[in-house]
């Protein structure tokens, strides 16, 4: 679709670490340097499907639907959810070890999410039960599966629903490489040349330090996205996931997403072949 100049569509995911994030921007109190910023919220499956088609200028998408997205889209360095020693994990109602992770049913979050791409690095050889993300529990209390691998604030909120933690992927990720684990990231068409994606990555940088240096009235925003869940709990699951390495990604993520690329491809579940690109400084 033809940029209208001026204007950017931004696709942004009903969770509250993107309304965190987004807030500065939404309510007018950073400089947006004469762009007109409309916000497109929907759930990061379907904004992962419009990415496929080219059709935001801007976006939030998985790391794992990147990874077949970068003939079409750049990578800011910033806006990254990323998980240092922490990510996805997988539960169950019993308990066992990850070993026996093997065969087993495991209701997973959607097919294009970061977090059934890792645990298909860690175990190829389980079945997937593939639910949307708010069903993985529901999934899993049903019957319908062995073991659940729950994302967003189900990661902070097992427990309290009684479940016992078999693997996070988070911490075996850096187990094995060192390095912190990327879930979502912010991409901007290529298309747009250099000039516009370093204007909309300077934008987004200042939307995020506005909405830490402002924490309280940042996470007060992000509450209309709750899911009913506890401000507590939205407020430390937005403190996992917004961080130094959102504000910049910095050789530390780099060196995540580039590792997880890497052995995304050579187990084959990358598609493409065009290198990920980084906005020019």
């Amino acid at each position: 679709m033809a940029l209208v100049k001026g204007k950017i569509r931004v696709g942004h995911s009903p969770d509250a670490d993107d309304a965190f994030m987004f807030y500065a921007i939404d309510k007018g109190l950073v400089d947006t340097d004469g762009l007109t910023i409309t916000h497109v919220v929907e759930d990061i499956q379907s904004l992962n499907e419009r990415a496929q088609k080219g059709d935001l200028e801007v976006t939030a998408v998985s790391v794992a639907a990147f990874f077949d997205l970068t003939d079409k889209y750049t990578l800011m360095d910033c806006g990254a959810s990323i998980g240092d020693e922490y990510g996805p994990v997988v539960v169950s109602k019993t308990l066992f070890y990850p070993k026996e992770l093997k065969g087993k049913r495991i209701a997973v979050p959607g097919k294009d999410t970061t977090a059934y791409l890792t645990l298909r690095l860690y175990e190829p050889d389980f079945v997937p039960v593939i639910v949307p993300f708010d069903k993985v529990a529901e999934t899993l209390e049903k019957g319908e599966a062995d073991a659940a691998l729950v994302i967003h604030e189900q990661q902070v909120t097992y427990k309290d629903n009684g479940y016992t933690k078999v693997l996070d992927l988070g911490e075996w990720y850096y187990e094995m490489t060192k390095l912190p684990l990327p879930l979502g990231v912010d991409v901007v068409r290529t298309d747009l040349g250099k000039d516009l994606m370093r204007k909309i990555q300077r934008v987004f940088r200042d939307s995020i330090m506005h909405a830490l240096q402002n924490r309280e009235e940042a996470v007060e925003y992000a509450m209309r996205y709750s899911r009913n869940v506890e401000q507590s709990t939205i407020d430390r699951f937005i403190g996992m996931y917004v961080n130094e390495l959102t504000v910049n990604m910095g050789r530390r993520g780099k060196d995540g997403m580039m590792h997880l690329y890497d052995s995304a491809k050579a187990a084959g579940f990358v598609k493409g072949d065009t290198p990920i690109k980084f906005v020019p400084k």
